[in-house]
């Protein structure tokens, strides 16, 4: 049965939709296995969408698009600027620091990279920035939003692996801010070089207090979601709703920048987002009841053979796969595919899950701006009407950094777990 598995990265390759590539592969791998078997079919895909936590998904995309049309990135950028604005390179940083705290109130690259670039870009333009590297900035630092809670994609890894989503958010706090440093040093360097200074002026401690007052409405929320899921005040679920009524309240009446109008394409957006994501998560738990049927995995673990005892080794070929794969397949596609391929392996090479889940969420957010089909690189693109491969200068050093990060975060698993421990 593993050439089916073969067959459904073929599939994937020709541009079939990864939810109906997964269901068709599953189908023909139960028909040939056991027709009579194809009964069950209906009741996995409904009982892999009928989780509770999933209400969380929906919640928090809807909170995150009232976020991203409520005000919040301009103000998110103005106390950015306050920081490190005069620096060299300070825009360059600003689009970092802009983005690490936008993607605590979203959790989604695109979003960010929408927000940011739309403010950032034309800003960094004026000032004499190479568009290449502005452009190429904004799209690597958008990658922050999947792992800097809240996020999409570890709810998503949480449901499907059954690992705690409070766990995972913990978890990807240190990762997410060891991307934005990284990103950061590399602007400052760049700033440098280039001679990259917006002004000679440092904000003062009057400035900074007023910038911080008129962000922090937004800045506190990503305080209270992790809180009070840390202190078992409410599920990650339930953290969902406090996201969209605290996002509503501080975009319809502290900011005053949404309107009733503005809820219908609002809602309506995140109702498209929702229907793909359940399609697709659907047809995953499908095929996770074809893979453990037909004890694919075990396979996979018998064809590995020492490697598999091997953490080293084994977390190595992971990041490899992942890193190539994620070039091709969106990020939510590939942790429905990937997570029940890797993590018996993971398991058997006694890895903990939650550092599993961090360096897969990694791995393939760093595949939204890698080519051919980078699609955070599509969206800045777009913003700075240029051609993709016209990033390349600025974009592989950047990619480089992350890949860096993603060796740190899979060899140093203290990094993820520690905080993990820490507030057990």
């Amino acid at each position: 049965m593993i050439w089916l598995v073969v067959l459904l990265f073929l599939l994937i390759l020709l541009r079939i939709p990864i939810a109906f590539a997964l269901g068709f592969i599953s189908i023909l791998g139960i028909f040939l296995a056991d027709p009579g078997l194809l009964t069950n079919v209906p009741r996995k895909v409904f009982g892999g969408v009928n989780n509770f936590t999933l209400v969380a998904v929906p919640l928090f995309i809807l909170a995150g698009e009232i976020m991203s049309k409520g005000g919040i990135s301009k103000r998110l950028i103005n106390f950015s600027k306050t920081l490190v604005g005069p620096l060299p390179g300070g825009l360059a940083m600003v689009v970092v620091l802009a983005s690490v705290f936008f993607s605590a109130l979203t959790g989604t690259a695109i979003a960010a990279a929408a927000a940011i670039g739309g403010m950032m870009i034309p800003a960094m333009n004026k000032e004499g920035y190479d568009v290449r590297f502005s452009s190429s900035l904004v799209a690597t630092s958008a990658t922050i939003g999947p792992i800097i809670p809240p996020s999409i994609v570890l709810i998503l890894y949480g449901v499907i692996a059954s690992v705690s989503i409070g766990d995972l958010f913990i978890a990807g706090v240190i990762p997410g801010l060891l991307m934005g440093i990284g990103l950061m040093a590399y602007s400052y360097y760049v700033g440098k070089k280039e001679g990259y200074r917006s002004s000679d002026r440092r904000a003062t401690l009057n400035e900074v207090v007023i910038g911080a007052k008129d962000a922090l409405l937004a800045l506190i929320m990503p305080v209270i979601i992790i809180g009070g899921i840390v202190s078992g005040i409410f599920t990650p679920t339930e953290s969902g709703v406090i996201a969209v009524v605290y996002a509503l309240i501080i975009g319809m009446f502290v900011y005053r920048e949404i309107s009733l109008r503005d809820l219908w394409p609002i809602m309506l957006e995140t109702a498209k987002t929702t229907a793909a994501i359940v399609f697709l998560i659907g047809s995953a738990s499908l095929f996770i009841w074809f893979l453990s049927f037909n004890r694919i995995p075990n396979q996979l673990i018998e064809m590995m053979g020492d490697v598999s005892e091997s953490p080293i080794l084994l977390l190595l070929i992971i990041n490899i796969v992942l890193l190539i794969a994620g070039t091709f397949i969106d990020t939510i596609s590939a942790v429905s595919i990937f997570t029940p391929l890797f993590l018996p392996l993971v398991l058997a090479g006694g890895i903990d899950p939650v550092h599993f889940g961090i360096i897969l969420a990694v791995n393939l957010t760093i595949g939204m701006v890698t080519p051919p089909l980078g699609v955070c690189l599509f969206v800045t693109s777009s913003i700075a009407k240029i051609g993709v491969p016209k990033m390349f200068k600025y974009l592989f050093p950047q990619i480089a950094i992350l890949i860096l990060i993603l060796l740190i975060i899979t060899y140093v698993p203290e990094v993820i777990l520690f905080p993990v421990e820490l507030f057990k």
